[in-house]
């Protein structure tokens, strides 16, 4: 566990690279906290999605109006009063900054796997991002810096198990 906080944060991002299961343990982390879960590719622009799939990876000047939806989307929420779990990749410590701009209180949920358990997932299922995509997003990836709140979570154990850790990192700081 990474930052300083007291309480249960109201605003949750859940994230980590292509095929870690952000929408599943998202949707049920958001049911678990009575909130609105926010599915983050909802929100790419079709430009965004083209680009992905035809195999080519996403640079800042793609992300940036992207990770602004998502945060203006999490401050509508925050203004509404709501809780929110929000999947979204957030693999650079500057996009996580970028979320932040939504509500500064953001806790990091970090799914973790192993390239093979990865590779694997996405083989099994439809999506537009294609396995040839994993290793740039690894390659890519941020790890929580230590002013950063929020948890990594291994990723690789049965869904179960992943959403109970999840649920007890946000709960219970370390």
């Amino acid at each position: 566990m990474t930052g300083n906080r007291t309480s249960t944060p109201r605003h949750l991002v859940v994230m980590g690279v292509t095929a870690t299961g952000k929408t599943t343990v998202g949707t049920a982390l958001a049911k678990a906290l009575g909130g609105v879960f926010v599915e983050g590719d909802a929100f790419h622009p079709q430009a965004n999605i083209d680009k992905m799939s035809a195999g080519i990876p996403l640079d800042d000047d793609d992300r940036r109006p992207w990770l602004r939806a998502l945060a203006d989307e999490i401050a509508r929420l925050d203004a509404a009063g709501e809780v929110s779990v929000t999947a979204c990749s957030a693999l650079r410590r500057r996009y996580r900054d970028w979320l932040r701009e939504g509500h500064s209180g953001l806790f990091f949920v970090h799914l973790d796997a192993t390239f093979e358990v990865l590779l694997d997932r996405m083989k099994r299922r439809t999506h537009f991002m294609p396995p040839s995509l994993l290793q740039s997003q690894l390659d890519t990836l941020e790890p929580l810096e230590p002013d950063e709140a929020g948890a990594v979570i291994d990723d690789t154990r049965p869904v179960d198990a992943v959403i109970a850790a999840s649920l007890a990192a946000i709960r219970n700081p370390t």
